[in-house]
């Protein structure tokens, strides 16, 4: 007789999760609000990218910005600022979000009137990527100072996001960066993905990945519609 059993476990672990992430999707397919999950480490921009971003979309649609963090309300003030509706979100510890406590959130907030709502989601190139959060689309920020070598180091969250935005492009005389190097690097580890060369201090670039959420948001309410629906 075997000392012990060996089972294999087919069924993801994160199961749970995703099963929740996928109905939240649904549920906000039926209201028209598009949920982009925005991460990054700390001290990449994510605040002033989305200020710039605010900026130029607030008269086409209308937008909301949920600041998630372990504590503090600093990038929830900042966004406050510009006239935005917000909410603070504080993960007790936690070094990302989950489906479920993405749908806590988007029910305090409210997201009917909404058109897109932005997730900041904590700062960490691990334990955010690791959980899908019901949003449709993934975004990432990859600041010039942190190295063009990212995508070989924590490959799962460039595999995971959509578009890349490279921030702090205005600074690329200063550091050891290479553009075309990220660019290999990432597509190593995601064909599909998008990037876009920013500097949120100066809003170079910032009107190409704004084109992009435009298309995206766009093609979320057209599949959402009646006759998208097929």
């Amino acid at each position: 007789m075997e000392p012990y059993k060996v089972y294999e476990i087919k069924q993801s672990i994160f199961q749970a999760n995703d099963d929740q992430a996928d109905q939240l999707r649904q549920e906000l397919k039926q209201q028209h609000t598009f949920l982009l999950n925005l991460m990054s480490s700390p001290g990449s921009g994510k605040t002033t990218t989305l200020t710039r971003t605010i900026e130029a979309l607030r008269d086409e649609m209308r937008i909301g910005i949920m600041e998630a963090d372990i504590d503090s309300d600093v990038d929830a003030a900042k966004i406050a600022r510009t006239g935005t509706r917000v909410i603070q979100l504080h993960t007790g510890g936690m070094c990302h979000l989950d489906a479920d406590m993405t749908r806590q959130g988007l029910q305090e907030f409210g997201t009917e009137d909404l058109d897109l709502v932005v997730l900041e989601n904590v700062g960490n190139l691990v334990c955010p990527a690791e959980f899908d959060t019901g949003a449709v689309k993934n975004a990432m920020i990859l600041s010039v100072p942190e190295g063009h070598d990212k995508p070989l180091k924590y490959p799962l969250i460039f595999q995971v996001c959509d578009a890349l935005i490279i921030n702090k492009i205005d600074v690329l005389p200063y550091f050891d960066f290479d553009l075309e190097k990220v660019r290999e690097f990432a597509h190593m580890r995601n064909p599909n993905l998008k990037i876009f060369p920013v500097s949120a201090k100066t809003g170079e670039g910032i009107e190409a990945w704004c084109d992009w959420l435009r298309q995206q948001v766009g093609a979320w309410n057209n599949a959402a519609s009646p006759s998208g629906l097929g």
